[in-house]
């Protein structure tokens, strides 16, 4: 009996096991069942943001813009600190603000098309037919004029073939004496700026601006040259820009390159493009790149300079640059960093756009912060690169702290936008801070953005370069026109300057010609102005 009640006695605990094993495997269960429902709402939350963000971008604001960035309602970050200028604000200066804005109402609407003050002007007089008096019959006086309306006329281009003749003089006296050799003498054309062809420098000129400031592709510009009286065709048009492009503008481009690395800030940024014939025997759909260089107003005047490549590695980036030492402003492209002798410094406009694709309220203060950091360089524009030292240690260093601190803190994971903004910001830190310690870096790398857009909308027009060598001319001719427009100089003029000059100077002996043929030199600023206001 004992026997029997011992094993009786250990049934209780035998179930009492049984359930806590149960019990502990049920548990078990549950906490894998909530972490692949935490992973579910995470992935459902990374979708629904995915959707909300495709969503904007189908049927939603194109612009940047937000409402931290508005002119109107901003309250100014130096309202208490009465040391930065303009910091305080008088009854007396609300009231002329105020009357300022009742002026400006009533102002009158200005014409939006107008004449320049250097256009020819045709007087086109209307007398009476008559000027005898219907009464008596005498001769009536003059006793004034009213201009009733002006007008735009045009006048169209026209073709003409100029024949380049070479005179030869001899003396007849010394062709007498047998005694002496015959004198003769030959006048001289100038050269031309490629031998053997019709095309003359303004023809050059011409197509070469069409096509860099027009976006004209050289096919559509056939038709317009034979409407003038100019037979000829596409293919022509581009063998002329790439001879021209390598004989005359490429030491151009070269001595501007050379100018460009003695100096130590640089913006860079690259767009795609195509070319249809490579050599390295890729499709002609794969991507060619166009990469952009500008220098910065601080430094000097202003260069851009474009180059084409086959590809968008960093050995393109250290091929150009070779012999700069200093900091480059960029993107967050991974080529843009381990380069000898190089400083990178981050655009806080890509980092912007990365928290304006946040469809949330994160999203919105990560905006903000950039924002703030944006007002403040509109305060500090026109402050000298010391002041704008001072002013950015002083109002920007502790924004930039505190933006960097919050997004380090805030448990961003996944792969949604939100995550993406995080992780964007926080490998970029350090670049995102250089503006703050030098006042000649700009914050962002929107002038080499700006600089590149004519590529970008030439690409439109042309969709694709035939080979290399157009590619090449392209960059050069990109780059004398950027540079030429960046320098107030009308691009016509000084391609018509160069191509008439160069030709017949020893450029290649004596490079150091070329220094007053740069688009801020005294010669070609006086010649070669730009006239549009």
């Amino acid at each position: 009996m004992a026997n029997v009640s011992s094993a009786n006695g250990n049934q209780p605990e035998k179930l009492i096991r049984l359930l806590e094993e149960q019990l502990a495997q049920m548990n078990q269960q549950n906490k894998e069942l909530s972490k692949k429902l935490d992973q579910s709402l995470k992935q459902n939350e990374a979708l629904t943001e995915q959707l909300r963000h495709l969503n904007k971008l189908l049927y939603g604001s194109k612009t940047e813009k937000s409402k931290y960035n508005a002119p109107d309602g901003q309250v100014s970050l130096f309202d208490d600190d009465p040391s930065f200028p303009g910091s305080e604000h008088t009854e007396e200066q609300s009231q002329q603000t105020i009357s300022y804005t009742v002026v400006r109402n009533v102002q009158k609407k200005k014409r939006n098309d107008s004449l320049r003050d250097d256009v020819e002007i045709e007087e086109i007089h209307h007398h009476p037919e008559n000027t005898l008096c219907d009464c008596c019959q005498n001769q009536m006086m003059e006793i004034g004029r009213t201009v009733v309306r002006e007008e735009a006329k045009f006048i169209p281009a026209k073709m003409m073939k100029v024949q380049h003749i070479e005179h030869a003089y001899e003396c007849k006296n010394c062709k007498g004496d047998s005694s002496q050799q015959a004198k003769i003498k030959r006048g001289k054309a100038p050269q031309p700026a490629i031998q053997r062809s019709m095309a003359s420098s303004s023809v050059l000129a011409k197509v070469i601006y069409d096509k860099f400031v027009q976006y004209l592709p050289l096919y559509r510009q056939v038709k317009e040259w034979d409407r003038y009286g100019l037979n000829t065709n596409d293919k022509n048009l581009s063998n002329w820009v790439i001879r021209a492009s390598h004989d005359w503008l490429l030491p151009v481009y070269d001595y501007m390159k050379h100018l460009m690395m003695t100096k130590s800030l640089l913006h860079v940024d690259e767009t795609y493009g195509q070319i249809i014939n490579r050599s390295d025997g890729k499709s002609g759909q794969t991507n060619a790149y166009n990469w952009v260089f500008r220098s910065v107003p601080s430094q000097g005047p202003i260069i851009t300079l474009f180059k084409s490549s086959l590809s968008r590695a960093r050995s393109v980036l250290e091929s150009f640059i070779k012999g700069f030492s200093g900091t480059i402003i960029c993107d967050g492209y991974s080529a843009y960093d381990k380069i000898e002798g190089v400083t990178f410094a981050n655009c806080w406009a890509h980092t912007r756009r990365y928290w304006l694709k946040v469809d949330s309220k994160n999203g919105q203060i990560g905006v903000k912060y950039c924002d703030d950091l944006y007002r403040l360089e509109r305060k500090f524009k026109h402050l000298s690169p010391s002041q704008r030292r001072k002013k950015r240690q002083k109002y920007s260093k502790p924004i930039v702290e505190k933006f960097l601190d919050w997004v380090e803190k805030s448990p961003f994971y996944g792969k949604n936008a939100l995550a993406k903004a995080a992780e964007y910001t926080l490998n970029r830190a350090n670049g995102l801070k250089a503006f703050l310690m030098d006042g000649r870096i700009e914050i962002d790398n929107n002038p080499a953005e700006n600089a590149i857009r004519p590529s970008v909308i030439g690409r439109k027009n042309w969709i694709h370069s035939v080979s290399e060598a157009v590619a090449n001319a392209n960059a050069i001719c990109l780059s004398i026109t950027e540079t030429a427009k960046a320098n107030g100089v009308d691009f016509y003029r000084y391609l018509l300057k160069l191509l008439t000059d160069l030709p017949n100077l020893d450029i290649y002996q004596h490079p150091e010609i070329l220094k007053q043929y740069m688009p801020w030199s005294k010669m070609i600023q006086a010649e070669c102005r730009n006239k549009v206001k």
